[in-house]
Formats: structure tokens, C-alpha cells, sequence
């Protein structure tokens, strides 16, 4: 215990002119005084010295930013997989694509659905463009299944590991739903996953782009909104009319917005299996020329166009307002989902004795959407306008 019989008051003396006001050097700082610290953490950067960069920001310009993530989303069956294929062999390539410049560099495609198609799409893609190339193309394939937050430290290891260093220009993550592990529709799921795709990005120093469906609401990617939040890029990918598949620049940070490229699937045979018989599948080919959506009754099937009519009657019969959240236009009529297949199945159009009707309906359903035809949302489905 100190003895306050010890204390003394030293009177000072007044401060002369130009004499320094406190002298600090035998200070001790007290807990939480950083003064002294030799390396501030963060560095503050003054108004003057900050200056547009030059140097590129892009791995696509225009499509996907430099080390930013990249949202691909999509209906089912819209082609998106095989549009951001033939992206990234182009990245691999660093050919420039539709226009757009490319900073071309090693691509890591983790295909966690449908990976089996990925070898004929490659020999179709190989067959067109590379017949007379014979040195490699620095684009890898994963088709173990993953959970990104959970094996992205393995995940990044083996691509340090194979590419001895080098850091890949994009990594592709196809799907969302394959690798989330856990619910698409909870914030903290969403968040821990875009968590794991950032630190892809901070560890390579790479894009990582995620390929993702939509809902029954096909205005918008499936799930928690947190997704699109953290997005650097989101690009939208549909069937037309016409069937050609077309992506839409809907979002870009520090970027122009609205782009759409047209492509169509043409197909190639790359050879023929056990049996002797032909194996095909398809390469990505542009659209060239101003684009035009061509009448959608020119390429529908007899099933699709007697489903739409089976929806404008279901509409007639049972069809209201949309709910005011939908934020649909005026004068759209929507209808149950249960409804539209009853109608449908009361026509004829479908065969409900058939062995599976259910997944009849969801085809025809997801085929309609992929076109984007129609739309859905929480049990109600509407015709798209035209």
C-alpha cells in the first residue's frame, strides 16, 4: 500500500513563449494509447494522394470484374452452363469474347452438377476450335462434390497446389445449391457461403464467379438477397422465344448495365460410345446482327402451346390481381399452380393416368419458364408479358 504521506506538489513554472505546451516524451501511455505504436494497422490515405488507377479491372471487361465475385443465375435448362463453359475456355484462351477484352489466365470450373457432360462439351468446343492446337489450355476441371464453407481452404490448396503459385483469372462455381450445405434461404447460411467465395478470391487473388438458379420467381436469383448484395457483377441468363440463350448485364459495379449477348447451342458429334452409337452435345455459337425475339408460336412445342392456352383459360376461370409485392405491370392476371395443371389436365393436354404426371408437369412447367414465357412466385404463376 502506498504511504500517501509520501505524495508532494511540485509547483511549476509559467510556461515561457515558444516553449512547447506539454512535453510528452516520458509519457506512459495509458492502456489503449496507440501514439507510440511504430505500425499502425490501418493506414489513412489523405484526399490528395487518392487518384483513378490505369490499371485494368477486369477479367472480362464489361462481364466479370477483376478479384470481384460474379453472380450467373438462371431458370433450369436455360443454358447458362454451357455459356459460362465457353466463357471461361475463352478466359483460358485469353481470346477476347464477343467484343469484350479479356485478361486471360488459368480457369478452375468446379462442375458439381451434370459433371459427366462436361467431357463431350469439351470435345465439341475442341472439335470447333482448337482442331489444329496442340498446346495445353489452362483450364481444369473439378467434379468432386463440395461445400464451399467448408472446403474452400481444400479447395484452394489444390489449385495453389497445381497451378504451382500462379493465380487463376476466374474460378467457377456451378452450382450454388451443390456446394451451399445448407439453406439457400437463410442469411447466415447465404453469408458464411459468401464468406467462403471471398476468401477464394482474397487467397488466389481471382473472380470467382457462381452459377445459381432462380425460384419459382423467375424475376431473381434463388434465396437470401445477401447474395446479390455482395455481388460485384450479376448477370442474368434465359431461354427467348427463338430459343437462343441470352445474358443480361443487370448489375455492375462501377459498370455499364444492360448488355445482352445472344448465343445459340449448336450441335457437334464428338464420337460414339459402347454401342457404336454417336455421341453429340454442343457448342456455344453468337448471334450475330441486331437481335430480334422471334414470335414465340414459330418455336413452341404442341405440349407448350397447349399449356399457355391452358393458362389463359385457367385465368379466365380463376385468375386475380397479383399481390401488390410482386411489383408485377398492371392488367397481369395470375393463377394457382394447382389450378394451371388441373386445366391442363382436363383438356387433355397432359395425360394424368401417365406413370409420372407430376414430373410431366414440372418439365413442361420449367421449359416454359426457361424461355421465360411465364413467370412463378409462392404458388401463383402468370403468363410473362410478351
Amino acid at each position: 500500500m502506498v504511504d500517501p504521506n509520501s505524495y508532494t506538489m511540485e509547483v511549476q513554472e509559467p510556461r515561457r513563449l515558444g516553449q512547447p505546451e506539454c512535453d510528452m516524451t516520458n509519457v506512459t501511455p495509458f492502456p489503449g494509447d496507440r501514439r507510440n505504436a511504430s505500425a499502425p494497422r490501418f493506414k489513412l490515405i489523405p484526399f490528395d494522394e487518392i487518384q483513378t488507377s490505369p490499371k485494368p479491372r477486369y477479367v472480362v471487361k464489361g462481364l466479370i470484374p477483376q478479384a470481384g465475385l460474379t453472380v450467373l443465375w438462371g431458370p433450369p435448362k436455360c443454358g447458362k452452363s454451357f455459356w459460362a463453359t465457353d466463357l471461361g475456355l475463352h478466359i483460358a484462351l485469353d481470346w477476347d469474347y464477343r467484343g469484350h477484352r479479356v485478361r486471360g489466365g488459368p480457369v478452375v470450373y468446379c462442375a458439381l452438377e451434370g459433371a459427366s457432360g462436361y467431357g463431350p462439351r469439351l470435345d465439341a468446343f475442341r472439335a470447333r476450335h482448337l482442331a489444329d492446337r496442340h498446346r495445353d489450355v489452362p483450364f481444369y476441371l473439378v467434379a468432386s462434390p463440395m461445400k464451399l464453407v467448408q472446403d474452400q481452404p481444400a479447395l484452394v490448396d489444390a489449385i495453389w497446389n497445381e497451378l504451382r503459385g500462379e493465380n487463376p483469372a476466374v474460378v467457377f462455381i456451378d452450382t450454388l445449391n451443390r456446394s451451399i450445405g445448407g439453406s439457400e434461404s437463410d442469411d447466415r447460411d447465404m453469408a458464411a457461403y459468401v464468406a467462403a467465395a471471398d476468401a477464394i478470391r482474397d487467397a488466389l487473388g481471382c473472380a470467382v464467379v457462381i452459377v445459381h438458379h432462380c425460384g419459382l420467381d423467375t424475376t431473381r436469383p434463388r434465396g437470401h438477397t445477401s447474395l446479390t448484395g455482395a455481388a460485384d457483377a450479376q448477370l442474368a441468363a434465359k431461354r427467348d422465344a427463338a430459343d437462343n440463350i441470352t445474358v443480361t448485364v443487370e448489375w455492375m459495379k462501377d459498370g455499364p448495365e444492360g448488355e445482352m449477348i445472344a448465343s445459340r447451342l449448336e450441335p457437334v458429334a464428338v464420337g460414339f460410345d459402347a454401342d457404336g452409337d454417336p455421341i453429340t452435345s454442343c457448342v456455344v455459337v453468337a448471334v450475330d446482327g441486331p437481335f430480334r425475339k422471334q414470335s414465340s408460336g414459330r418455336s413452341l412445342s404442341d405440349r407448350q402451346r397447349l399449356a399457355l392456352e391452358a393458362l389463359a383459360d385457367a385465368a379466365i376461370d380463376r385468375g386475380t390481381p397479383p399481390p401488390a409485392s410482386f411489383g408485377l405491370p398492371p392488367g397481369l392476371t395470375v393463377v394457382r399452380t394447382d389450378d394451371w395443371r388441373s386445366k391442363i389436365y382436363a383438356r387433355g393436354d397432359l395425360d394424368r393416368e401417365a406413370k409420372n404426371p407430376r414430373e410431366d408437369f414440372r418439365r413442361l412447367r420449367n421449359s416454359l419458364a426457361a424461355r421465360g414465357l411465364i413467370g412463378e412466385r409462392d404458388g401463383l404463376v402468370w403468363r410473362a408479358a410478351a
